[in-house]
């Protein structure tokens, strides 16, 4: 059944996210902080575009959000601007950013308060898994509502599950970006031990790849990393934010996370060389600067070639 959905956010996650919503036949009123942004969606799948978040929430079943953190969220969401002002009674705002667990039980209970729902709903799968309608869903929640939400969100997810009470969804993402973190510094430390071993990266890389050593970050990374590219993808900036909620939520529930803590810092490194906007991938630069006789940290590219990072992250 098609439903009168909202949108709220169409950077390079929520534009293609929304843009999947309309394929499927719902009827999708969105916005963006860019004006522009939002009719250059609306020109290309139709639906409409409103001028605040609760012109954009009225009369919607569902009102979906994928902003950058938890003051973006709070500003579309509350105040007589924001979504919870003029969604209708029942409705569910299904929030996909990536933010802390507080602020989602936080709203979770003002959406109680006022006769809404509200779940969170970290995405996992970067711009291309957006684009491909392919991503990962993790979602905290009252049950009813992410049943609700589930036909909805498997237009542009692959895999989605309720993993608890509100908050549980950001939980997941957590344990997400640990696993990420983790991984993409390892790839990092073997590619450079590879280089400074003689060895031919990718030919390593294309061996190793088809064992126990395979990642994700291995099969889409380890090139681009090899290259020295990094004006793509998932920013540096973005990823020590979500770093940044993992690491208060461990000093609060006890975790110890000495292996993130520490890529939290090499992420430092990189912002530190004017990397904030590249590729988390870019782990490999401050073992290329800090390597004897070492030059161009990022190998057979011009500085050009890396720009102002990737656009809209």
């Amino acid at each position: 059944m098609n439903c009168k959905v909202s949108f709220i956010g169409l950077g390079v996650m929520g534009y293609p996210m929304a843009g999947h919503l309309a394929r499927a036949g719902h009827a999708v009123t969105v916005y963006n902080r860019t004006p522009a942004r939002a009719q250059q969606w609306v020109d290309e799948f139709g639906g409409g575009a409103a001028p605040s978040p609760a012109k954009a929430a009225e009369g919607a079943e569902l009102v979906f959000c994928c902003v950058g953190n938890d003051v973006d969220l709070r500003a579309v969401v509350l105040g007589d601007q924001g979504a919870f002002a003029r969604m209708r009674p029942g409705a569910v705002f299904v929030d996909h950013t990536t933010t802390s667990a507080e602020v989602a039980r936080e709203l979770h209970a003002e959406a109680q308060r006022r006769g809404l729902s509200f779940i969170d709903a970290p995405v996992s799968g970067g711009q291309a898994g957006a684009e491909k309608g392919q991503l990962t869903v993790m979602i905290g929640g009252d049950e009813d509502a992410v049943a609700r939400a589930a036909p909805l969100i498997g237009c542009y997810a692959r895999m989605q599950a309720r993993l608890g009470e509100a908050g549980a969804g950001q939980l997941a993402k957590m344990v997400n970006q640990i696993c990420i973190a983790g991984l993409v510094q390892a790839l990092a430390e073997a590619l450079h031990f590879a280089d400074r071993a003689g060895l031919d990266a990718r030919a390593v890389i294309d061996v190793i790849s088809k064992g126990a050593a395979q990642s994700w970050q291995m099969d889409n990374r380890a090139g681009t990393m090899i290259e020295g590219r990094f004006d793509f993808g998932f920013a540096v900036d973005w990823m020590r934010k979500d770093l940044g909620y993992v690491l208060s939520e461990a000093r609060r529930n006890g975790a110890h996370l000495p292996v993130t803590a520490l890529v939290d810092q090499f992420y430092s490194e990189v912002q530190a060389l004017g990397g904030s906007r590249w590729d988390t991938s870019s782990l490999i630069v401050p073992l290329r600067k800090m390597a004897p006789g070492s030059g161009d940290p990022r190998p057979g590219l011009p500085a050009a070639a890396f720009g102002s990072g990737p656009k809209g992250v």
